[in-house]
């Protein structure tokens, strides 16, 4: 299964260390079904996103991802694929990057010929360069988000919705992030998502950042003084605050922190897909 790794950090641009990836150690390692690309996004001193990725083919290319990477930023985007849909190539690996904003989904839906005839139909089919059902989401939200004068929550629940009434969706989980605000989203119920808003400390117990899931892992000393929010596949430490988002719910954090929950959405597709309606390679992308 894809890994999705989220952090807001506030209004003021940190430093954070990224792992996207264990190196294997073992032949056991080794045989575990292998990732098919890494990407981390983030935004400089002025708003413009940033992108730094590459499909992995095996592990000897793994390096890219293995090394640490110190990046600064206010919102930061990781993402590990495992792929359900389009070949192992640059254009297919997550992040995506859209008029500004960056995507990264975990899931699979099926119908993207209806949903190219969609993007035909409000003029943003020229988005879209791969051939992710990823790639297609996120370019939907975008034109979603032109149709709302550039409201990107709206944009995203007039997305989700469209695809959950029109086509077959096992799961539509996403982050999306600019330079000040981050969103969000469990759609349906089929695959996790985790939220921990992790409060600033006090000078006697400040506790750097430091996150780790099996694939992504974030550290950053700046962070131990200051309030910050993740948003992740699974949780990354033990930390008791983690909470798992509910299914149908969208997520925005504000420039402040400030996090909002809302549930815009169907309560389920109206042509849900299970695994067993996945081709085999695809079933195996999105298991636990």
């Amino acid at each position: 299964m894809c890994r999705l790794f989220g952090l807001h950090a506030g209004s003021e641009p940190v430093r954070a260390t990224f792992w996207l990836l264990d190196a294997p150690d073992s032949l056991a390692d080794q045989s575990r079904r292998e990732p098919d690309g890494a990407g981390m996004g983030t935004f400089d001193g002025d708003g413009k996103a940033h992108v730094s990725k590459q499909p992995l083919a095996a592990w000897e290319d793994h390096a890219f991802a293995r090394e640490a990477r110190i990046l600064k930023s206010t919102t930061f985007l990781a993402h590990v694929r495992y792929a359900s849909t389009g070949a192992h190539t640059m254009a297919n690996t997550h992040p995506f990057e859209q008029e500004g904003r960056l995507f990264a989904h975990n899931g699979a839906f099926a119908g993207l010929e209806r949903l190219d005839q969609r993007l035909v139909e409000l003029g943003a089919a020229d988005l879209v360069h791969g051939q992710t059902d990823s790639e297609r989401l996120f370019a939907l939200i975008t034109a979603e988000s032109r149709r709302a004068g550039g409201d990107v929550g709206e944009g995203i629940t007039q997305a989700i919705s469209w695809i959950a009434d029109e086509l077959p969706v096992l799961s539509l989980n996403l982050i999306l992030t600019t330079a000040t605000d981050l969103w969000a989203v469990r759609f349906p119920n089929t695959h996790e998502l985790h939220i921990l808003e992790r409060q600033p400390a006090g000078p006697d117990d400040a506790v750097p950042l430091d996150a780790r899931s099996s694939r992504i892992r974030a550290h950053s000393k700046e962070l131990a003084h200051s309030g910050h929010v993740l948003i992740a596949t699974e949780p990354m430490d033990d930390n008791p605050a983690w909470r798992p988002l509910a299914g149908g719910a969208l997520v925005h954090v504000g420039p402040d922190l400030g996090v909002s929950t809302s549930y815009p959405f169907p309560k389920a597709p109206a042509h849900p897909l299970t695994l067993s309606d996945l081709s085999p390679s695809a079933a195996a992308s999105q298991r636990p």
